[in-house]
């Protein structure tokens, strides 16, 4: 197993197509996108004891909160350390890892529930998946990137859109195994936890056999790197150290923080919110159905977001996010104000679109910013910026939410002042993106070097 893991073992052969790798990206995307789903498990959770109503001794949503926040933690965490080893060993092994910690985090936390024993849900779910999830996020990326060299912001949107459509799937279907292993005594969210690791298992595993890396002097028929690339793209590589201390990394660092922490907040408690907010109108399987709807808009808006960035340009793409968002965050409290459970809702798709595309579009940015030999490595490094936005955008709708309750705000008005906060955030991420610009040539590798590393 090990040599058929080895990167050499998975170099495509003359003629192999490459609209064969987009499907073995999904097969990963798809699974760790589960956790923009998990918000379907917060309430049941914070009735285990209770079952019909949290009772003493239940998990409080506040303290279910940090699951969410380590695995993008250490998500980001796994993506900056093992980006490196990932682009030196391959995609196979890195996606079989993925695998491996996933389900194991599923695992881990099903016994976490069943003990109820919230640390080991920390150390299932948000340790351990959350090493999986970094592993298997920035796997396919630069794969794809070097497979479509004329297209890298559709490719990135190929690699990444699984991520954001995972929770379309996974939301109905953890509500259907919890409603399939609950009774009147018992919630089954550990059976469920069960049921999506071994799922996930079994797609991941195979996402990661079908996966192919092509040949280092591999290039599309009739195509040519283009000689004048543009003002902010470079056919010319930075090593993934050097590209630490350039401004253009921690400025776009700066941007996709801004930009995560605005959404993932929101999404992570997608579910509890719209049934706060529209307590007469939104019920559990409503809300459920309204992370469904968020996460396919996060998909699809990866795709389309970064597609267009191809045509348009990263920096025009980002401009548009920031923009757009921030009128978007301002409208939300006057929406449930006046009961407009469809406009709520139309806000929030078109952010979570915008959400999405950053994710997708980021890799392509740094790709025209420092080269194709080093991006995912820089990429995974890029992604500590997720951590921190994974830790400050949660715990800024949990905590002010419940600091607002406690001032003796309804739950309904309890968001209000998080949303005008998130547009806040989104005026640094424009400044930040504002200040990018091409990276000077002295941070370039030569080319007699770059060649030799390769």
């Amino acid at each position: 197993m090990s040599g058929f893991l080895d990167r050499d073992r998975s170099v495509a052969g003359p003629g192999f197509n490459r609209w064969m790798v987009p499907p073995a990206a999904l097969c990963i995307h798809l699974c760790i996108g589960q956790a923009y789903a998990l918000s379907v498990f917060n309430l049941p959770m914070t009735r285990l004891l209770g079952i019909s109503q949290s009772v003493e001794g239940d998990w409080k949503l506040t303290e279910l909160g940090w699951v969410f926040s380590i695995a993008i933690f250490f998500l980001g965490l796994s993506a900056a350390l093992f980006g490196k080893w990932v682009e030196e060993r391959g995609p196979r092994r890195a996606m079989f890892a993925a695998a491996l910690c996933w389900s194991g985090g599923f695992f881990l936390s099903a016994v976490g529930v069943h003990l109820h024993q919230l640390w080991l849900v920390y150390l299932g779910y948000g340790v351990l998946g959350g090493i999986g999830l970094g592993l298997g996020y920035v796997s396919p990326v630069s794969t794809l990137i070097k497979w479509f060299p004329d297209r890298p912001g559709m490719a990135t949107g190929m690699a990444i859109m699984g991520f954001g459509g995972g929770a379309f799937i996974a939301s109905p279907l953890s509500v259907w195994l919890m409603d399939r292993f609950s009774s009147a005594e018992h919630i089954g969210v550990a059976e469920a936890f069960i049921g999506l690791g071994l799922i996930y298992l079994v797609f991941m595993l195979v996402g990661s056999m079908i996966v192919r890396v092509p040949a280092p002097d591999w290039k599309p028929s009739g195509w040519t790197p283009p000689v004048d690339a543009g003002k902010l793209v470079t056919n010319a590589n930075v090593h993934v150290s050097v590209a630490w201390s350039t401004p253009q990394f921690w400025c776009v660092w700066v941007v996709l923080c801004m930009n995560v922490t605005a959404g993932i907040g929101v999404l992570g408690q997608a579910s509890a919110m719209s049934q706060e907010m529209f307590p007469a109108q939104v019920s559990a399987s409503v809300a459920a159905g309204f992370v469904g709807v968020l996460s396919l808009s996060n998909m699809l808006g990866r795709f389309f977001w970064a597609s267009l960035s191809d045509y348009i340009g990263r920096k025009n793409t980002y401009y548009c996010f920031f923009i757009l968002g921030l009128l978007l965050y301002a409208l939300i409290p006057s929406t449930g104000s006046l009961g407009g459970v469809g406009l709520f809702v139309l806000c929030f798709v078109i952010i979570m679109t915008m959400y999405g595309g950053g994710f997708a579009t980021v890799p392509a940015y740094l790709r025209d910013l420092f080269g194709t030999q080093y991006v995912g490595a820089i990429h995974g490094r890029l992604l500590t910026a997720w951590s921190v936005a994974g830790i400050l955008g949660p715990v800024l709708v949990n905590y002010l939410r419940q600091y607002q309750i406690d001032s003796g705000i309804p739950k309904a008005q309890a968001y209000n002042t998080t949303m005008y906060i998130m547009a806040g955030l989104l005026v640094i991420g424009f400044c930040a993106n504002a200040l990018i610009k091409a990276v000077d040539a002295r941070y370039q590798m030569a080319a007699d070097t770059a060649e030799t590393s390769s």
